[in-house]
C-alpha cells in the first residue's frame, strides 16, 4: 500500500502549544532585557534629569507588562466560539397542513399548567367510537 505521509493543508489550525510557549518566553525575555537596560540607564546616565524619571518608571512598570504579555493567549490559538443563541431563519410562515390520511395520529400538546381533563375529544375520535359500537367498522 502506498500511503502518503503528507498532512492536508489546513489554514484554520491553531499554533502548536510548543511554538506558542516559545513565543511567550521570547516576549518575556525581551521585555525584561529592556527593563535591565532602563535600570542601567537610570543609574549610570548623569546629569540626572527628566529622562532619568522616565527610565525609573519604565524599570518599575515593565515587569508587570512582561508578565501580562507572557500570559496572554494569542488570538489565533483557538477559534472563536459560536453563539449558542444563533438560530436558523424560518422558511415556512404558514402552519403545517392537517393530515388527510385517516390512519395518521395527530398529537396536540397543551401548555404547562393547563389541565388535560377539560379537553374534549375531537369529532373524528367520537365518530370512530360510535361506528365501532354500531359494528360497521368504518372510520
Amino acid at each position: 500500500m502506498n500511503r502518503s505521509r503528507h498532512a492536508p493543508a489546513v489554514t484554520s489550525l491553531p499554533q502548536s502549544p510548543q511554538d506558542e510557549a516559545t513565543g511567550r518566553v521570547r516576549r518575556y525575555v525581551l521585555t525584561m532585557v529592556i527593563r535591565m537596560v532602563c535600570f542601567a540607564l537610570t543609574i549610570f546616565v548623569t546629569p540626572y534629569g527628566w529622562y532619568t524619571w522616565v527610565f525609573a518608571i519604565a524599570t518599575a512598570v515593565l515587569p508587570y507588562i512582561a508578565v501580562v504579555f507572557a500570559n496572554a493567549i494569542s488570538p489565533t490559538a483557538s477559534p472563536a466560539p459560536e453563539s449558542a443563541t444563533q438560530e436558523l431563519p424560518t422558511t415556512a410562515s404558514t402552519p403545517p397542513a392537517e393530515p388527510s390520511d385517516a390512519r395518521t395520529i395527530t398529537i396536540h400538546e397543551t401548555p404547562r399548567g393547563e389541565s388535560t381533563h377539560d379537553v374534549k375529544p375531537d369529532d373524528d375520535r367520537a365518530n370512530r367510537t360510535k361506528n365501532q359500537d354500531d359494528g360497521s367498522g368504518e372510520a
